[in-house]
């Protein structure tokens, strides 16, 4: 029994008849609606050459048939070579921006000029960020073919999308904390309020589960985003400690839950938008981590201690790289929320 190629490898095939070159290389290429398919992409008069062909294109596909390689093929590629390379965030956010370009999915990439791509920013019915993904996401693709020698001009240079607008976001008063803490007994009030007084982002609370909390130390540890952001220590202000305390009694996995699973964004928006129309406040989730910086800045807190809570890279370069803050100096920090 001969060797088992491996998944999405593709195969070697011999046709019928008299035919000069009788081995047909076999591989998975994608249409137009991304469904896979068997599609030939050479001939070979031996058995061993065939293999040697396929072998080549698995190597690098880009070498043989650059002409016929395909948006779907290029990202796919990308995928793998280019994509691990990135943030969580951003391979996650060029990943969604892909699906809105189902229209030239089975378009050869040399044939995909500037207007193709701008059509797919200006098209997608979404708002400046996902515009600016999609655009970005155009960019890698095209370095990409120009690294792989598959085109000689990358267009999306000429692409635009929308100006990212000014923030509009507004911390949380002191006034408007202190109805927050008056409604304190609420088990999503308390939410808000484990927000503001550690400054995490809501899908880095929303994911944390209780094997990351200490409560010998009192400390969370997590983070999303970036590399300054993951796993981040964050001291629990001691305001907030019998919030955390009593859902790490429960039989939960994560920190938050509702119904016994974790809570969705979605879900959490409902429970937020309550909090909010029975305090009388409007803010978003994020402004909380906006509050969080904010308060801790007006209170005189160390600049690089903030940095280090927020999961930001410092920007003056010694504190950036000589700056080394200990856990005791991050709680003092902490503490300034009064």
């Amino acid at each position: 029994m001969g060797r088992r190629n491996p998944n999405g490898y593709g195969c070697v095939t011999k046709l019928s008849g008299h035919r000069s070159r009788p081995w047909m290389v076999k591989v998975t290429v994608y249409d137009q609606e991304g469904k896979a398919k068997q599609t030939p992409v050479g001939y070979a008069a031996t058995e061993a050459d065939a293999n040697i062909l396929l072998a080549q294109y698995n190597n690098n596909p880009w070498d043989i048939h650059r002409e016929t390689v395909t948006l779907v093929m290029l990202y796919n590629r990308w995928l793998e070579v280019k994509a691990p390379k990135l943030s969580d965030s951003n391979r996650s956010s060029l990943k969604s921006a892909f699906n809105h370009l189902t229209k030239y999915y089975g378009m050869k990439y040399r044939s995909i000029k500037s207007f193709h791509m701008q059509d797919a920013i200006d098209g997608c019915g979404k708002g400046y960020s996902t515009q600016a993904a999609i655009k970005n996401l155009w960019g890698h693709l095209d370095r990409f073919a120009f690294e792989l020698n598959i085109i000689e001009r990358m267009y999306s240079q000429l692409t635009t999308a929308p100006p990212i607008p000014d923030t509009n976001r507004q911390p949380f008063t002191l006034e408007e904390i202190d109805t927050l803490w008056k409604d304190s007994k609420d088990e999503w009030t308390q939410t808000v309020l484990i927000f503001l007084y550690t400054g995490f982002r809501l899908n880095e609370l929303l994911i944390m589960k209780k094997e990351q909390v200490d409560l010998k130390k009192w400390t969370f540890t997590g983070g999303i985003k970036t590399r300054n952001g993951k796993d981040r220590i964050v001291p629990i202000h001691e305001r907030i400690r019998p919030f955390v305390q009593s859902r790490m009694q429960t039989n939960s996995t994560y920190v938050f839950e509702l119904d016994g699973k974790k809570v969705t964004p979605t879900k959490y928006y409902e429970q937020w938008k309550t909090v909010m129309e029975r305090s009388g406040i409007d803010h978003t989730p994020h402004e909380c981590r906006h509050t969080f910086e904010t308060l801790l800045d007006n209170a005189g807190g160390n600049r690089k201690c903030i940095d280090l809570l927020m999961g930001h890279k410092s920007k003056d370069t010694g504190n950036r790289v000589y700056n080394h803050k200990t856990l005791d100096q991050l709680r003092e920090t902490i503490a300034l929320l009064k």
